[in-house]
């Protein structure tokens, strides 16, 4: 029987994991394929994979067999029973010692749960994040693995040679931690991502129904934007799709129903601050204008019926352009602190050692949200790792001051002209509310207690400490237990 030279085999052969074996191969790596149609195997062979090192198995024993120990698998296929089919297909062909490493979008308390039971068998398991799209999988995605941490030095050679570099070679692939946590980071970036995603069409509907702006003029604007703070992935796509014509010549983004999708990491992102009471409000605005934007025959039934003004606004249009594009800077800085504050609720919760500047150099690049602002986030926590929020760096707190007066102005307009921005209007009120030394909480303390004896904390006495009242004078004096969200 030969010598096995496999480095690493790759289950699922769909465009992802196509691409992936193709960038494997360009490092260096000898890497076995397989697919669960073995068809796919031998086309991918004769076609894409033609006169390269990549080697190609019918089954999972030959498979098995054609790797060096300790054999490394990699799973890209569908998230959920899938991998675990897969798992169970693998395990009487491994022994102790070898890796099974998720690159889907599982949810994290699988990984985890896949963790230990992989583990319980000698095994090790890894999941990863991988964020890039089809063409980050081939020239260079973002890879956020995390698991059973003595497989890191068996798989660190393979996924930093095919990750993105940035700033002089840095990989933008590190590990992130234990349990699912590689998947948790990739489940935030998610949701960070339908941020951005949202609050990009928020500046679009400002700037097409509000200023009457045609594509053209639009993708001017994202371009001369993506020259500046708000240079990324997103900002530079915008600008190309908005000036990309369709076969008659106007623009293809106007023939396109207005209905958008979603396949659930953003869902689960908001699930997740919720348990951990979190308040990424931003995110949750974002998934729940994706399912508003599905109701598409009843907003059009609704358009004939219920009354608004017009969304047309009367402002000089280069400063309320300006005013959009400080409006954006300062929603997504509001963005990103959600999202840290729950990535950093998360580690506490699962007993997870995060890395946060490590995780903002792993979105540098290769990543659907890329950008040069993470570069500004990397450089927060290296120089504080400890930083509560990152609104309270120096340099996030200086643009928020910077951008408010023209991100209240946008606001305002918004709301007096009928134009729907639920992820600029929320990213304010939570701005508000953080900076608030005192909110009405005070209030609905005195509500519950009223109606449910749910107990209420004084100013002037010990934090800790409970009291309830007999409002009405007909209560009892038993109070209802307390517990904190």
């Amino acid at each position: 029987m030969s010598t096995p030279t496999g480095d690493i085999a790759l289950i699922g052969l769909a465009v992802m994991g196509q691409n992936l074996v193709l960038n494997m191969n360009d490092h260096g790596f000898t890497v076995v394929a397989y697919n669960r149609t073995t068809s796919k195997v031998d086309d991918f062979l004769a076609n894409e994979a033609r006169g390269t090192k990549i080697l190609g198995a019918h089954s999972v024993a030959e498979m098995v067999s054609k790797l060096k120990r300790p054999r490394r698998v990699m799973l890209m296929v569908k998230a959920g029973a899938a991998v675990d089919e897969f798992i169970a297909q693998l395990l009487p062909h491994l022994e102790a010692g070898d890796i099974v490493i998720d690159g889907g979008n599982s949810l994290y308390n699988d990984t985890d749960r896949r963790v230990k039971e992989l583990e319980a068998r000698g095994l090790l398991y890894v999941g990863t994040g991988v964020s890039g799209g089809e063409e980050g999988a081939r020239f260079g995605p973002s890879i956020m693995p995390g698991g059973s941490a003595a497989a890191w030095p068996h798989v660190k050679g393979i996924f930093q040679g095919i990750s993105a570099k940035v700033d002089g070679g840095a990989a933008c692939c590190d590990w992130v931690g234990g349990g699912g946590s590689g998947h948790y980071v990739k489940m935030v970036h998610n949701g960070i991502e339908y941020g951005d995603m949202q609050l990009i069409c928020e500046a679009y509907q400002l700037m097409r129904e509000g200023l009457g702006l045609t594509a053209d003029e639009m993708a001017k604007v994202f371009g001369e934007w993506n020259a500046g703070d708000l240079d990324s992935f997103l900002i530079e796509i915008t600008a190309n799709i908005l000036a990309k014509k369709d076969e008659d010549g106007g623009p293809l983004v106007d023939k396109i129903l207005d209905t958008a999708g979603q396949k659930g990491t953003g869902k689960w992102t908001v699930i997740d601050s919720a348990n951990l009471a979190q308040p990424v409000t931003l995110i949750a605005e974002a998934v729940f204008s994706r399912c508003v934007s599905a109701m598409k025959d009843e907003r059009v039934a609704a358009s004939a019926l219920l009354q608004g003004p017009s969304p047309k606004l009367d402002v000089e249009r280069a400063a309320f352009v300006e005013d959009i594009r400080k409006a954006l800077y300062a929603s997504k800085i509001v963005s990103y602190a959600q999202g840290y504050m729950l990535m950093r609720a998360a580690a506490k919760e699962y007993g997870w050692d995060l890395n946060y500047g490590g995780i903002a150099l792993m979105w540098r690049g290769g990543c659907i949200i890329r950008s040069r602002f993470l570069g500004k986030i990397k450089e927060a926590f290296d120089k504080d790792p400890g930083l509560v929020n990152l609104m309270l760096d120096g340099y996030f707190g200086d643009e928020l001051a910077k951008c408010q007066a023209g991100w209240r102005r946008v606001v305002a307009a918004a709301a007096m002209n009928g134009v729907p921005v639920p992820a600029f209007s929320t990213a304010l009120a939570f701005y508000d509310s953080y900076r608030a030394a005192r909110l009405p909480a005070n209030l609905l303390q005195a509500q519950r207690d009223y109606f449910g004896a749910h107990t209420y904390e004084r100013v002037d006495q010990p934090r800790g400490k409970f009291f309830h009242t007999n409002w009405t004078g007909t209560g009892g004096r038993v109070s209802s237990s307390t517990y904190n969200a």
